[in-house]
Parts: C-alpha cells; structure tokens; sequence
C-alpha cells in the first residue's frame, strides 16, 4: 500500500473518550474529512507499564480498550499505523512467565538476550558497559529463575523498577523472528495498514560498540523486517532518535524516518523570531518523512540535534521552555553528554503551551509542519490546543504525563469550539486537499524575521508567508479558477 500524503492522528487508545468505541465514534463525528493520511493508535494491548509500551502479547487488545472489531472498524475508514515494540516485550507476558518458572528448559528461553549470549562467562564486564548508550543505570536485570531460585541476568534496556518491566528480544534468534511474523498476520488480518518499530535503534547488542544502531547490522535486520511487512502489503515506519546523521542514513536506505528536528526548529524560529536555522535545515532535510511537533515523549533535543545546535544558545531556549511550565527528560550517560555537560534528551509540554497559549504563534508552528515535505502527524492534545497538564505530573510523578491528558467526551467537545482549534482544523483540511503538496518543494528566499516556503504542481502553486514579529500567516493559493486566493491562517 502507499501511505497517503495526508493529515495523520497519534492518540492513545483511552485519550479521546476512555475506550476504542468511543474514539471511532469521535472520529467520524467530528473528524472525519481531517485525519484522511490515518489514526496512529499508540498501543492498545495488554501492558505491564510504561503506557502501553511494555506489551504482554499483539495478538489481544487491552479489554478496558475494547476488541480488535473496533480496531479493524476503524481501519474500514481511516488507514490504522500500530507500534510494534521489536526491542522488548513485558515481563508479564507468558512468553518471559514461562521462562521464569522454567528457565533454560522453557520453550521461549531462546526469545531472550540471557548474559551469556554477549559475554563469554555471563558476567557482565563494565568496561564494556561504559561504552553503552544507556537508558538505565545497568543494561541488564537480575531474575530468580524456577523453583530453586536460580539467579539469571537478561538484558533489559528501558525500565525505571528493577528489575525491569520491559525484556529484550533477542533478534538473532529464530524463534523471535517466528514470533514476530505471527504478529505481522495478524496485524494484516486485523486491517492494520502501517507498523511504527519502536525502539528499532537498540535490537543490536554487540560488545565494543554502544549497542545503538549498530552499522551494518541494524540494516540487515531491518531488511528483513521489511520483507516480512511487504509481504503482508504493510509499510513500515522504524522509530529512532539518534543523531541526525542516522536518520539520513536510514532515508539513503530508503526507510521513511522521523523528522525529529523540526519541533525543536520550529520552536526555535518562534521563540527567537528568526528563520535562519529552520531555513537551513529544510534546504537539506530528506522529503520522505513523518513530521510531528509533539507526541507522547516530547520536544527532541539531545542525542537528535547533536553538531545542529549551539548548547549556550539551546540553554536559553530550554529555560525559556521550563518559565513556561515544562519539564525535562536528561541523558544519563556522562559520555553522551555535551563537553560543557548539556545534557537535556526531551523538552516535555504540549506544544501550545510552550508557545505561551499564542493562537497565531501555534497556527504558525501548524502551517510551517504542514508545509514541510512529508506526512503531517498531530498529537490528540496538540489536536485540541490542550495545554500542560500539571496535576497528572504531580498525581503521578511521571513527567511524561505533562502532555498526556485524558479527555472525555464533553472536554473534547468544549475544545472543538476554541477558535484555534477550528483554525487548525481548516488548516488541516487545506494540506489534505491541495493538490499542490503532491508537487516541487522549496524554501524561498526571506529575511531573519520571515519564512516563505512554496509548492508547486503544474498550475497549483501555495506560498505560505510567516511574519515571526507578529506571528501573522497567510498561505497564498491558486484556486479551481486559477485566481489567487490569500487565506490567513
């Protein structure tokens, strides 16, 4: 299938009315000419933690979300993008239980990276270890195994308990790979259209290096899962922040990647009131991308915009980011840190609010993602102008939790009636029908304090026009007729 080159939603399955059902109907009450690109359903499955991100299985739906009927149902409208976490499963799953209570002589053991698969004794060596890209203190988890209580390290990369909630698969082995495409048949069984693998940049763990994309080996394994997700006829969608030069690698390779450069870029003309490095950067950015100003996680720093960015200048900008409410995701490795010890991963907000509840300074952010090549992607709370949700980060002591408000049916329906909100919503019906974004891109020449960026396709042309003094957009269009219109965003 070819992915559409149209608006797509990322929600979670709760996050727009409390369950499936609920979500489908929202979509075609309210949305159903905006999100024609598809629905990113952030994972609907049976999860230990870590919001849906630390799987028990694929083939089930978290019941309190509602059944795969309602997720083959939204598919019948709108093309379904799912997460396949290829890095870990939970440790609840009855894959890891089995081993757990049975050890080696489990019929899974060999899904998961035990310690003596990556050092000769089993013993972990911390030299080796210092050279991670860690996102944990330690790369590994301790486990009494069976009845006797052996002990048995396993790798685990992400997790904040230990041990860890979220266990690595070991991709080398066959019996991974046979899990893996039982997943892609039902995923294709279920109308899922696009798979996003999440965490793909840390599947290759290999001593000497940083056990982060590791070259040529991610590639290999990438193929691979590629030629399983053609054969189902699914695109894919690998998920990696890591620096900049890696995701151009990957678009060489001929992936589609996340552009996860421009929300910071964006953020960084508004506040600054100046194009120059936004103009700079999509002069050289790949054109086959997802692009997002905010999701899930948060605004991408560090490792993501590494040699893009002066760390003095992008100290401002964070601080500018924290008066506003944010908070922030950090490095933990020393060595991954800059020399001067910035040292800033995630700024974490919603993005309306880190442009200080500006209405024409978020329909600017809107308008440049949109005119940006690639597949425009907004996040359910950006959708709806949502702003920092305070007390879930203090209830829950997650940061994350900042921008992940969970919105009933009546609070979704007092947002659509902002008049932001309604701007965003013709902004969005504009890029899923002009013709023109199916055309020749190009950034056009502009002083510091405006951005000008052009499409053309034949005799459909837009020019959008950004005054960063004044916030002001107008998009310029050649209409049916061929006479100009000027729309101010």
């Amino acid at each position: 299938m070819a992915i559409k080159n149209q608006v797509q939603l990322i929600t979670y399955p709760d996050s727009m009315g409390g369950d499936l059902k609920t979500l489908n109907q929202m979509l075609n009450k309210h949305f159903s000419d905006i999100f024609e690109g598809g629905i990113h359903i952030l994972p609907p499955f049976p999860s230990s933690g870590d919001r849906g991100f630390a799987p028990l299985t694929y083939l089930e739906i978290e019941p309190s979300f509602g059944t795969w009927d309602e997720i083959r149902e939204i598919g019948e409208k709108f093309d379904v993008l799912l997460d396949l976490m290829v890095n870990h499963i939970s440790r609840q799953s009855p894959y890891f239980q089995d081993f757990l209570a049975k050890g080696r002589d489990s019929q899974y053991a060999d899904l998961f990276l035990t310690l003596d698969k990556v050092w000769e004794d089993g013993e972990p060596v911390q030299a080796d270890i210092d050279q991670m890209f860690l996102r944990r203190p330690q790369p590994y988890s301790t486990f009494q195994i069976g009845k006797d209580g052996k002990e048995e390290k396993v790798w685990t990369t992400f997790g904040k308990t230990d041990p860890s909630e979220q266990i690595d698969l070991d991709i080398q082995s066959p019996l991974t790979r046979r899990l893996f495409e039982e997943f892609f048949e039902n995923f294709k069984k279920q109308n899922v259209k696009i798979v996003r693998l999440d965490a793909v940049g840390y599947v290759i763990k290999k001593l000497g290096t940083s056990c982060f994309f590791v070259e040529p080996e991610i590639y290999k394994f990438l193929d691979w899962v590629k030629e399983l997700a053609d054969s189902y006829d699914i695109e894919l969608l690998p998920e990696v922040h890591a620096h900049y030069s890696t995701q151009f690698k990957l678009a060489e390779h001929g992936c589609w990647i996340y552009d996860f450069i421009l929300p910071y870029r964006v953020l960084e003309a508004l506040i600054n009131r100046s194009s120059a490095e936004l103009n700079q950067y999509l002069k050289i950015r790949p054109h086959k991308q997802f692009t997002m100003l905010d999701c899930h996680d948060g605004i991408p720093v560090k490792p993501d915009l590494d040699d893009l960015i002066d760390t003095t200048e992008a100290r401002k900008l964070v601080d500018v980011c924290l008066e506003r409410g944010s908070n922030l995701s950090l490095i933990l490795s020393d060595e991954h840190k800059a020399a001067d010890g910035f040292d800033v991963h995630q700024i974490r907000c919603s993005y309306y609010s880190v442009l200080n509840h500006d209405d024409d300074a978020y329909m600017a952010a809107r308008a440049i993602q949109f005119f940006a090549p690639g597949i425009p992607q907004v996040y359910y709370v950006g959708l709806l102008a949502g702003e920092n949700d305070m007390e879930r980060v203090q209830e829950t002591g997650e940061g994350r939790e900042i921008n992940r408000h969970n919105y009933t049916v009546e609070e979704i329906e007092q947002a659509l009636e902002k008049d932001v909100v309604q701007r965003l919503l013709k902004l969005i019906r504009f890029r899923n029908s002009y013709d023109a974004f199916n055309g020749e891109f190009r950034v056009l020449d502009s002083p510091d304090h405006e951005i000008r960026l052009q499409w053309q396709k034949g005799e459909k042309s837009c020019e959008l026009a950004i005054n960063l003094q004044t916030y002001r957009s107008v998009i310029k269009y050649a209409d049916d007729m061929n006479h100009t219109v000027e729309y101010i965003v």
